[in-house]
């Protein structure tokens, strides 16, 4: 496993996998912003490596929209839609405590501005019923891992497929999962 260094070149950096945490460490080490996704980190950091420069970054301004106005039903949810507290105490109080704002309706919740909470949860519901499985973006290497372990390994158990994560990022290049990584268990 390399570690993370201003040495690294920007190729090498790119052919291990870095948790967050780590990533903000080594931002607050040099002096660079700590804020943001993963991928924002990611991208910070290849361009200090290829050229020992901070990212100029825009100064992005935040719009209010009013989070102090009552929720209804017959609400929109408005352009730039987040996920607030106020929105999750309304979601919880309507649909019940097993509401959470999962990846797929939060990207539902953004693709439709015009239209009203009651829509969105009928979405929900939709949603939740749905057996089609959610892509996992990028930036969420483990989770796919795991997935694909699964999948491809009946009975065997989260102890084992982390133990194989672990062993897949410890490797240079790609960290998708493959039935040679079962050799970390023997």
């Amino acid at each position: 496993m390399a570690k993370l260094t201003k040495n690294l070149s920007p190729y090498e950096f790119k052919e291990y996998y870095f948790l967050k945490d780590e990533l903000k460490d080594f931002c607050r080490l040099e002096g660079l912003k700590v804020s943001g996704s993963k991928q924002d980190l990611e991208n910070r950091i290849i361009h200090y490596l290829s050229t020992g420069e901070m990212l100029e970054e825009p100064v992005v301004k935040e719009v209010s929209n009013n989070s102090h106005s009552t929720i209804t039903l017959d609400s929109k949810l408005g352009e730039n839609f987040k996920c607030g507290q106020d929105k999750r105490e309304f979601f919880e109080k309507e649909i019940g405590k097993t509401f959470k704002f999962k990846v797929k309706f939060q990207k539902w919740l953004k693709a439709n501005p015009d239209k009203t909470y009651r829509e969105a949860i009928d979405a929900y519901f939709e949603i939740q019923n749905s057996k089609e499985k959610t892509n996992i973006d990028k930036q969420f290497q483990y989770n796919q891992y795991i997935r694909d372990f699964f999948n491809d390994n009946d009975g065997k158990s989260l102890e084992e497929a982390i133990k194989c994560w672990k062993y897949k990022k410890s490797l240079k290049g790609h960290n998708r999962y493959e039935s040679s990584d079962l050799v970390a268990l023997l």
